[in-house]
């Protein structure tokens, strides 16, 4: 997962102001350190999903003493934010199973309080990583 850095402001009579070196133009603020921070993570989300809808590519992270080296950047507090996950697209199948296996695997998946597709995946995913640890 990367990490982006993020420039907090703070000007006199001003919310705190937040921006992204790595993404001009992503840009917010809140009226406290905790809404601006959790603002920052907002806007990173939404501006990489943007990006990511309209097929481009994420930038290297910059390096910390490349971003403080700009003298724009003198007096503002720089922490990170991480960039969100990939989100998979489901995909839906169609497969045979004999109905006896299905009816066991709806009340496995019931009593997990999970539905069929979640508790096959799960099931699957255990399986798959079980065996390459063998």
């Amino acid at each position: 997962m990367a990490h982006y850095i993020a420039l907090l402001r703070k000007e006199e009579e001003s919310d705190f102001a937040v921006e992204f070196p790595d993404f001009p133009g992503c840009v917010t603020a809140g009226t406290t350190l905790d809404e601006a921070k959790d603002m920052a993570v907002e806007a990173l989300a939404l501006h990489i999903e943007g990006i990511r809808e309209d097929g481009g590519g994420l930038p290297t992270p910059s390096r910390l003493e490349t971003i403080m080296a700009d003298p724009h950047n003198v007096g503002a507090v720089a922490f990170l934010v991480d960039a969100p996950a990939v989100k998979e697209k489901a995909v839906r199948v169609n497969f045979t199973i004999l109905e006896s296996v299905l009816r066991r695997v709806d009340a496995h998946a019931k009593a997990q309080h999970l539905t069929r597709s979640a508790f096959l995946a799960e099931a699957a995913i255990k399986a798959i990583s079980d065996n390459e640890h063998v």
